[in-house]
């Protein structure tokens, strides 16, 4: 592990545990609300399960067997830059909340650091000397993940039911995913990674071939190549600096949207139902099963 892999290891095991719930409050879990939203994925959707992993790397503010949740061999069968492509010869992304059209220079709440990929908070210094050095936009560095502009960021749809790819001559062979949720200590939310695989041979897929299967707006910014807390080798990674931002404006439109005085808001049983189906904004070709009854929208 880098220097820089070391002090987000230390800096996280440093960070107390959250032991009250601010699932409706803030949009984070505490470790045993995500055991019990784990527990309820794995009991809707069989294709995902919990893992022990390494015991050297056990986190002891989780369960032995309840480490982290993983789904394998996930298809993934057109790359995003092709839908992309074809979205917009269609003109068909205005409120598609598949794509973020809009990229803005926003603050971002106090509550939540923004890290670079070298794992150091990011100052506006930091920013006005990247955009000098490297000419890119005006962006903080993972700011775009909460500009969602759609009305139906969760909305209620069948159940998508994915299949684990075979060496069946008659099928066609795809690129296939591992997806693993772990927990996230610091953020006090899931967070999920990502290794894919090649068609033909099922060898590991590179960062920059992973990075053709998650939306433009993210690739390299919200989502990186890290090393996973409890696998080995280096993954794709959603960061979760934004995870509790995002799912706070979810949940306060899910209660906003209830019958009644509203005061009740979903159950935390259904976070990462809900958390799964904004992940999916991210990277929408990757067919990982999940189950969705609620409806929602991200608008301020």
């Amino acid at each position: 592990m880098s220097v820089i892999g070391q002090l987000r290891a230390a800096r996280e095991y440093m960070y107390p545990k959250r032991t009250t719930s601010a699932f409706l409050e803030k949009g984070v879990l505490t470790p045993d609300e995500f055991v019990q939203a784990g527990d309820e994925l794995v009991f809707k959707c069989p294709t995902w399960q919990w893992e022990s992993g390494d015991p050297k790397k056990r986190k002891s503010y989780l369960p032995d067997d309840k480490q982290y949740l993983v789904t394998r061999n996930v298809p993934c069968q057109t790359r995003v830059s092709s839908m992309e492509t074809m979205m917009a010869m269609e003109g068909d992304d205005e409120g598609d909340w598949l794509v973020s059209n809009v990229i803005k220079n926003q603050a971002i709440e106090d509550e939540f650091d923004i890290i670079d990929d070298e794992g150091e908070i990011i100052t506006d210094e930091k920013v006005k000397q990247s955009e000098t050095n490297e000419g890119v936009d005006d962006d903080d560095e993972y700011a775009d993940m909460a500009d969602f502009e759609d009305d139906n960021i969760v909305e209620d749809e069948a159940a998508i039911t994915t299949t684990a790819a075979t060496d069946d001559d008659n099928l066609i062979k795809v690129r296939t995913y591992d997806l693993s949720i772990t927990y996230d200590k610091y953020y006090q939310t899931p967070r999920v990674w990502m290794m894919g695989y090649t068609a033909e041979t099922h060898q590991p897929l590179t960062g920059k071939e992973m990075m053709e299967d998650v939306i433009s707006d993210y690739a390299n910014r919200t989502v990186t190549i890290e090393y996973h807390p409890h696998v080995s080798g280096p993954h794709a990674s959603i960061h979760p600096c934004q995870h509790g931002k995002v799912m706070k404006t979810i949940v306060r439109n899910l209660i906003k949207s209830t019958d009644g005085d509203g005061d009740e808001g979903p159950s935390v049983s259904l976070y990462l139902f809900i958390f799964l189906k904004f992940v999916s904004s991210i990277i929408p070709t990757i067919n990982y099963d999940f189950t969705m009854d609620v409806t929602a929208d991200t608008s301020k």
